[in-house]
């Protein structure tokens, strides 16, 4: 039996996809840490799922927090801007689970309709999502937090991972906020300066634009490179804000 689990703030557009997807699941473990949206109402509707709320203690402990809440071992963590397809649901239900291993789903990146196969961080992307509670967890950190592996085997899924991200460019800026600060807490002590923030973040746009092909993208390519470079020079300029303090 498995339990999915579902870390959500203020996700009312897009939750409905991610349940619709989990309704075969025995449970489904919505942890809240503040909605103040029609998120909790929507997730009230599904007879399969549990909502349970809790500060923001950063996503890394957020998912063991979950993992702990739930009434099953294993642990299928999905996002509450993902959504499995069909033959994913089926595959992982029907699959027989060994403790003695993780195992890892394709992700399919999508970002104004268009399924993003280039820039950096967005293809491939290959995430591990699903583990025996007592045989691993998720890492402690508190942004780009994954699931330790600890020397267990890797499988992967045949099928994919439908993951939106971004539905309109204000999701870009709050999660470039959100994602900054907390990388800033996770590496406080480290250098960082406006020369810092600047080299790393010409050095994540021109990566994700030229060596990861984002220029095949057009449009999206050129605005997800850009949010990558960006988003690198307020990580850097808020570590650096961090040392002054």
């Amino acid at each position: 039996m498995i339990t999915a689990t579902v870390l959500t703030k203020n996700a009312e557009k897009s939750l409905k996809k991610t349940l619709d997807s989990l309704v075969d699941f025995p449970e489904v473990l919505v942890l809240d840490s503040g909605s103040n949206d029609e998120t909790l109402t929507i997730a009230k509707t599904y007879p399969n799922v549990q909502v349970h709320s809790s500060p923001f203690l950063g996503f890394g402990p957020m998912h063991n927090y979950a993992a702990k809440l739930a009434t099953y071992d294993w642990i299928l963590s999905i996002d509450a801007d993902e959504e499995l397809s069909k033959e994913l649901a089926d595959e992982i239900l029907g699959e027989k689970l060994d403790p003695e291993k993780i195992y890892k789903i394709q992700r399919h990146n999508f970002f104004n309709g268009k399924h993003i196969k280039w820039c950096g961080g967005w293809h491939p992307d290959w995430v591990t999502r699903l583990y025996h509670r007592k045989e691993t967890s998720f890492s402690e950190d508190l942004v780009h937090e994954k699931v330790e592996p600890n020397d267990l085997e890797k499988q992967s899924f045949k099928n994919h991972l439908k993951h939106t991200p971004y539905l309109e460019m204000s999701d870009f800026l709050s999660k470039m906020q959100h994602y900054s600060t907390l990388f800033a807490e996770q590496n406080q002590g480290q250098e960082g300066s406006i020369f810092e923030a600047l080299l790393h973040s010409w050095f994540a746009f021109i990566k994700s634009y030229i060596f990861k092909r984002g220029f095949l993208g057009g449009k999206e390519g050129f605005i997800i490179s850009m949010y990558n470079g960006h988003t690198t020079f307020y990580k850097y300029l808020k570590l650096a804000e961090k040392l002054d303090q």
